[in-house]
């Protein structure tokens, strides 16, 4: 367990010793970056950065500014539909632990801790600044993916020819198997528990899937889930799950979360426009939409009605 997740790691070597000192390293490095980037650990960096809103800047390490900097640049290219200072709003949501329903007087005050604008990092002193008092960054929605792409390179230095990380959702995968196979990887369907959408091939690629059955709770028949969108801290509607395949799990695990704010229409337009990037949507419809580069590469299930394909 970590980063909050299950974490498991494969190698492919030229000896077990090989194999087994690259799995080592790749689990050290995601308990190092968790050291630094879970607001869950009380000295960590980012801890220390939420700590300090509104009174003084707090110098990071290298990877902790280019997380911040690359999260930042996922909100731009999310027109603000991914957004790491949402943090006050999902503590007033509490889903992942005693859920309840904020009013929406408490959402409208809760507002200017959630705006970008606020956050002002300083690449050259390396300092990261939270202009409100009781502002929280969180980067729960990319840093699992950033942290599969750094195991990897670990893994690579200590002598693995092949892998794959996967912190829960977010998998990243590099090589081939020793028969000259390449990673398949299941798509979990939304709605139906055991049950694939669809199955990819991956090669040197990421996967991350964002959806609303992860964490949720429901009252009077509403179904409320984790994933909030910034502009009206509730949770989004457009989408059942987001499955973004990325060259690296950074641009992966932090688009699929954007993209699900967005909705399936304009989240698929995105996608189309943005080099390496491809996506498998399910609408709040069960409508399963696939982007125009993974055509020939994705296998639907037999359980997906033929019908609400949309490719």
């Amino acid at each position: 367990m970590h980063m909050g997740t299950l974490v498991a790691i494969t190698a492919v070597g030229r000896t077990q010793e090989e194999a087994n000192a690259a799995i080592t390293a790749g689990f050290q490095e995601v308990k190092r970056l968790e050291q630094l980037l879970s607001t869950w650990i009380p000295d960590s960096e980012l801890s220390q950065v939420n700590a300090a809103a509104g009174r003084s800047a707090v110098r990071v390490s290298l990877e902790t500014m280019v997380l911040v900097r690359k999260s930042l640049q996922v909100a731009e290219m999310t027109e603000g539909a991914f957004n790491i200072a949402i943090g006050p709003a999902v503590d007033a949501w509490n889903i992942s632990a005693e859920p309840r329903l904020p009013t929406a007087e408490e959402l409208a005050a809760l507002k200017p801790l959630v705006d970008l604008q606020h956050v002002h990092t300083d690449v050259w002193e390396r300092t990261i600044y939270l202009e409100k008092p009781g502002m929280r960054v969180d980067v729960g929605g990319i840093g699992k993916g950033y942290a599969a792409d750094q195991a990897v390179m670990v893994m690579k230095k200590a002598g693995a020819m092949a892998g794959v990380v996967a912190l829960s959702g977010d998998i990243k995968t590099f090589g081939r198997l020793p028969d000259g196979g390449v990673f398949r990887v299941g798509i979990q369907h939304p709605r139906k528990e055991g049950e694939i959408v669809a199955e990819i091939e991956l090669q040197d690629e990421a996967i991350s899937t964002a959806g609303d059955y992860e964490r949720y709770f429901e009252k009077d028949g509403i179904q409320y889930h984790h994933i909030l969108d910034p502009r009206t801290l509730q949770p989004a509607r457009g989408c059942q799950s987001v499955s973004v395949i990325a060259k690296e799990g950074i641009w992966a695990d932090g688009l699929d979360t954007g993209i699900f704010v967005l909705g399936a229409e304009r989240g698929m337009e995105l996608v189309e426009q943005l080099e390496d990037i491809e996506a498998i949507i399910v609408d709040r419809n069960g409508r399963v939409l696939i982007s125009s580069g993974l055509r020939n590469r994705v296998r639907t299930s037999h359980g997906v009605d033929e019908s609400k394909l949309n490719h």
